[in-house]
């Protein structure tokens, strides 16, 4: 299976973000890819209101997505990213979406909020309380993550023992000291605890530090982006993940139970 991931340098109008989306979902058609992974957090963004993405909020049903939709009728592509959607005043939820022949076919509110590192994400964002389901494409189970949800390993292994063989991961990964080391680790490293595919694509810009990167199962960097906007891809086989598990068969050596939500 052929897949993509996008990045670009998300800006504070929406209808330019919904163009370079769908201009991305054009350029990876074109290349016959069957899975895109595009950023966290697209309506929009502003260095000067780090509140801006709440503020343009967009229902699931609004102008943003529509035009995203429309795009999507015209090609046998997935496409997946994270917008915020309104929840109480002054509030939204994070929530991926998956998009498919022009309707969403799943969608998925962040479970880990980015509270670190001096930030604090749920102070206008609610958490999710419910791991999502995985969607098939091609033969293969996808498992959805967004962002901060990388540090935690309990729901790509909940994800992988459900069944999943790619995991992918909207980001805004924000610059910061050693945050561009973490993000390259924490990417290998939930790859090899899974056994499965990673397609990560990062949100550029002056805020954030882009870096999207293709994983295999046994944590080797297949494609990667740098700091500017950029389309890659990479081809992923079950043939990889039969072999990698025959080799390194974690999820049945595990000693422990399957991790709960709280």
């Amino acid at each position: 299976m052929r897949v993509a991931a996008g990045q670009f340098a998300v800006t504070p109008q929406w209808e330019t973000n919904a163009q370079t989306c769908v201009e991305l979902m054009a350029q990876a058609a074109e290349q016959q890819a069957r899975l895109l992974v595009l950023p966290e957090a697209l309506l929009a963004r502003s260095d000067e209101d780090p509140a801006l993405s709440v503020k343009s909020a967009q229902p699931l049903e609004g102008n943003f997505l529509t035009c995203l939709l429309r795009e999507s009728r015209s090609n046998n592509m997935t496409t997946v990213l994270t917008v915020h959607v309104p929840s109480t005043s002054g509030r939204a939820v994070n929530t991926l979406v998956v998009i498919r022949d022009g309707e969403i076919i799943a969608h998925y509110a962040k479970l880990h909020l980015y509270d670190a590192f001096n930030m604090q994400e749920s102070a206008q964002v609610d958490a999710g309380n419910a791991i999502p389901q995985l969607i098939e494409i091609d033969g293969m189970n996808v498992g959805l993550m967004t962002c901060y949800d990388l540090r935690f390993p309990e729901l790509a292994l909940t994800l992988a023992l459900q069944g999943a063989d790619v995991l992918v991961l909207p980001a805004a990964w924000v610059r910061g000291p050693l945050k561009e080391q973490h993000w390259a680790t924490l990417l290998s490293a939930r790859a090899l605890d899974t056994t499965c595919y990673l397609v990560a694509a990062g949100e550029c810009g002056n805020r954030n530090i882009g870096q999207s990167r293709i994983i295999d199962p046994q944590g080797v960097t297949l494609a990667a982006a740098a700091e500017e906007p950029q389309l890659i891809f990479a081809e992923l086989t079950a043939a990889r993940i039969m072999q990698t598990r025959e080799k390194l068969p974690v999820l049945k050596n595990r000693r422990f139970a399957p991790p709960q939500l709280m």
